[in-house]
């Protein structure tokens, strides 16, 4: 089973997630941010993983540390769950639509970081969320996973389904990159390591 549970505490938060990348074995969320934690549960959802996330942060200050390091400590459970990454297919993509907005979301497990968001959040704040740490999260996701992490709104008017739409589009790419092909030898790289 490739799976990982992992604690990061630090003055400002303390988290803990359990990934389970082959089984659907329940989503549980609770971050005190309502809409990250309704963000976070689409994205195990739309990507087939088994997700339990439990944070306590300043959110007095706002949501900003509980949201980095909830993507920081995900990445890592990530990476560690994958393992070598022997037979995984590396990469994945998703394009999809949320109402009026259309998302797209490529992925590289190459063991190099990288993010690029091109996303015009025009409402600043969702509930208790502010939309500027939505790129937060993503960059902290995409270099403790240590991957290539391309995310773009290609158009749309509402920042919530903007979002939405994002992190649909991560956890169906991601679930492509994750999956086991029989018919790779090793990992996918002519470099014998990824």
């Amino acid at each position: 089973m490739r799976t990982a549970t992992l604690t990061r505490q630090t003055a400002e938060t303390k988290i803990t997630v359990s990934l389970n990348l082959d089984q659907e074995s329940g989503i549980d969320i609770q971050t005190g941010v309502g809409f990250f934690d309704h963000m976070l549960t689409l994205l195990a959802k739309h990507g087939r993983f088994g997700l339990k996330v439990m944070a306590e942060g300043d959110l007095e200050v706002d949501a900003h540390h509980t949201v980095e390091d909830t993507g920081i400590v995900l990445g890592e459970c990530l990476k560690q769950a994958l393992g070598q990454k022997e037979q995984i297919e590396r990469y994945g993509q998703a394009t999809i639509p949320m109402d009026e907005v259309l998302a797209q979301v490529v992925i590289d497990l190459s063991g190099r970081s990288y993010l690029v968001f091109d996303a015009d959040l025009t409402n600043p704040k969702l509930g208790n969320f502010e939309t500027e740490i939505t790129e937060d999260f993503f960059q902290a996701l995409a270099f403790s996973a240590q991957m290539n992490l391309h995310t773009r709104i290609i158009y749309g008017r509402n920042t919530h389904h903007k979002i939405e739409g994002l992190f649909k589009a991560t956890g169906r790419a991601l679930r492509q990159a994750v999956t086991i092909n029989p018919a790779i030898k090793g990992v996918n790289s002519t470099k014998g390591v990824i």
